[in-house]
């Protein structure tokens, strides 16, 4: 058995094994790299979607994740996302009862405040955006909706 017949086999008994019903690439790619700074509003606020996104998978949704609305969000948002989640039995920052699978930031633009497009993905072929707007001053999230408080 030569080692590409090994590294196949080891590989597609690993997929079964896992339960993954694939066989498993090796990836020898370049490293990835993430970079960013505070001053900067798509910045705060992919890091903002990351941490909770992060906090909700990990302890379904304990204090971190109340602490990090508490740090990102303006306190009238706040009030107004509670209202929001009481009506709609859903999380307000996601829009939705359960946890996307990835999420994307995209900068949207605007000039007295910064706003974001996020694109949650549930599933291969499911997706859902939402706009989020934040102060550049503060920079803190007073608004979260399926369009930005420019009507885009």
């Amino acid at each position: 058995m030569n080692s590409k017949t090994r590294t196949a086999l080891t590989a597609g008994v690993l997929a079964v094994a896992l339960g993954l019903g694939a066989t498993v690439q090796a990836s020898a790619g370049t490293p990835r790299s993430v970079s960013g700074k505070p001053s900067d509003n798509i910045t705060r606020i992919a890091d903002f979607y990351g941490a909770y996104i992060d906090a909700v998978t990990d302890e379904d949704s304990g204090d971190l994740g109340e602490a990090l609305r508490g740090h990102y969000l303006t306190a009238d948002f706040q009030r107004e996302l509670n209202a929001w989640e009481e009506k709609n039995h859903a999380d307000g920052v996601l829009r939705a009862q359960n946890v996307p699978l990835a999420w994307k930031v995209t900068d949207n633009g605007t000039a007295d405040y910064t706003e974001a497009v996020i694109t949650l993905t549930w599933s291969r072929s499911s997706t859902t955006k939402l706009v989020v707007d934040m102060t550049r001053g503060s920079h803190k999230v007073f608004h979260i909706g399926e369009k930005g408080i420019g009507g885009k």
